[in-house]
């Protein structure tokens, strides 16, 4: 086909040395190498509450290659992350393509790492982890929520949870158990809350949490989580 260059992202298979012998090729990771090597990195990195992510370019070869990191940023949501990590991604290849050498001003990288902290894996996301446990903390809770597929139970029933924030004080000032509700707060470990902003019921659209709540009309013996 005539190309002089390939660009590996989120491949999860191994490249063939002939392969390699016939077209040389780079790889876009999403995330600052050694951390979190794997499938889901953004991901990891959001629930760890890291304070900054980044994307590191390598060549393909035979066995560990270094590369370079591009310079880094905050990850305050899964998706924004991802394009934040596609549009560096992207310029940093062009860049190497057209000075063929390695373009940005961030330190070398290998994907072996010589400290356990820094070596964390990126398992991908099991179904289980999504699910939100109301006796941990509303920080973690809002992490699980970022990544866009975070569901409890209500009455029996899968409910979604699409967006959430920090509980700011407008419900009651008692100290509420975990899972139980006052309007759109609801309690959470540690005696925090997590603010509820936009829901989506089992077979039903996303709506705004207020509006499901005035259709839900929660007693005081109902939480979330059963």
């Amino acid at each position: 086909m005539g190309a002089e260059l390939g660009v590996v992202v989120a491949y999860g298979r191994i490249v063939p040395v002939a392969v390699l012998d016939q077209l040389p090729m780079v790889n876009l990771h999403f995330s600052l190498l050694p951390r979190w090597r794997g499938a889901a990195p953004v991901e990891r990195a959001v629930l760890e509450g890291d304070a900054e992510t980044g994307v590191c370019l390598m060549a393909v070869e035979a066995g560990l290659t270094p590369g370079r990191c591009t310079p880094r940023w905050r990850p305050r949501s899964t998706l924004r992350s991802r394009s934040r990590s596609c549009e560096l991604g992207w310029s940093t290849s062009a860049a190497a393509c057209w000075r063929s050498t390695w373009p940005v001003d961030g330190p070398a990288c290998r994907c072996r790492a010589t400290r356990s902290a820094t070596r964390a894996t990126a398992e991908k996301i099991a179904a289980h982890e999504l699910e939100l446990d109301w006796d941990l903390p509303a920080l973690q809770l809002r992490r699980v929520v970022r990544l866009g597929r975070a569901w409890t139970t209500f009455r029996g029933r899968r409910l979604r949870v699409l967006a959430a924030g920090h509980a700011d004080g407008g419900g009651s000032i008692a100290v509420l158990g975990p899972g139980r509700l006052d309007g759109a707060e609801v309690g959470a470990g540690n005696g925090t809350r997590l603010l509820l902003r936009t829901v989506q019921p089992e077979g039903k659209r996303p709506m705004d949490a207020p509006d499901w709540l005035r259709g839900v009309h929660p007693g005081p013996d109902d939480r979330l989580g059963t």
